[in-house]
């Protein structure tokens, strides 16, 4: 195993597989000999809830939470909750956005204003990060039903981001068949549809 460090932030809502994600990447660097922290938080229960994972790699003496400025790694699972994540993104590193639109209750009911996507890049990019958003309407199907959003997102942030330099496709690709393993085809596919979406 190299001596390497490496930190996560992933924010979205509740029913998106934000800590599943989480626990993917986790597990499979675990198992690669890494030491790993993983902290995750969660608002609401229900769908729609803010939900949020910071992953701390190779960072056996510091503790779960990723200081302001210091994560590598960020994906955002939603539009505005991407400005959530903006303080800790460390410039020079990159942030992958899924630009799917949930607008809480205050929005709806007219009480709040909701941020313009290019509001959001604005301030994605303010940072010194490399940003790549992802639209939604990409998402592919599977015999006719989209797949898991999350791990469209997790193959594009593997093309485009230093958790390449940490863990390998063929890492996430084997942590994918072990957690999944009656739907590893369908979630493979997912995964690499996001991967191949980056690089286009």
């Amino acid at each position: 195993m190299a001596n390497k460090s490496y930190n996560i932030y992933i924010v979205g809502l509740g029913g998106q597989g934000v800590l599943t994600i989480g626990d993917l990447i986790s597990d499979v660097a675990i198992k690669k000999g890494y030491d790993v922290n993983f902290y995750p938080t969660k608002g609401m229960s229900q769908r729609g809830g803010f939900v949020q994972g910071q992953i701390r790699i190779g960072c056996p003496e510091v503790g779960p939470n990723i200081p302001p400025k210091g994560a590598d790694l960020v994906i955002a699972m939603e539009r505005s909750e991407a400005l959530k994540a903006v303080r800790f993104m460390k410039p020079k590193g990159d942030f992958v956005l899924y630009g799917l639109v949930w607008a809480p209750t205050a929005v709806m009911l007219g009480k709040a204003d909701y941020p313009s996507l290019d509001e959001v890049k604005g301030e994605l990019e303010a940072t010194g990060a490399n940003v790549l958003i992802l639209d939604p309407e990409l998402l592919p199907e599977y015999n006719g039903l989209k797949v898991r959003e999350n791990l469209f997102v997790l193959g594009a942030a593997m093309a485009r981001s230093g958790l390449k330099d940490i863990l390998s496709v063929e890492d996430i690709a084997r942590g994918i068949k072990e957690t999944w393993p009656k739907g590893a085809e369908e979630n493979l596919f997912a995964f690499e549809c996001g991967y191949k979406a980056a690089q286009s």
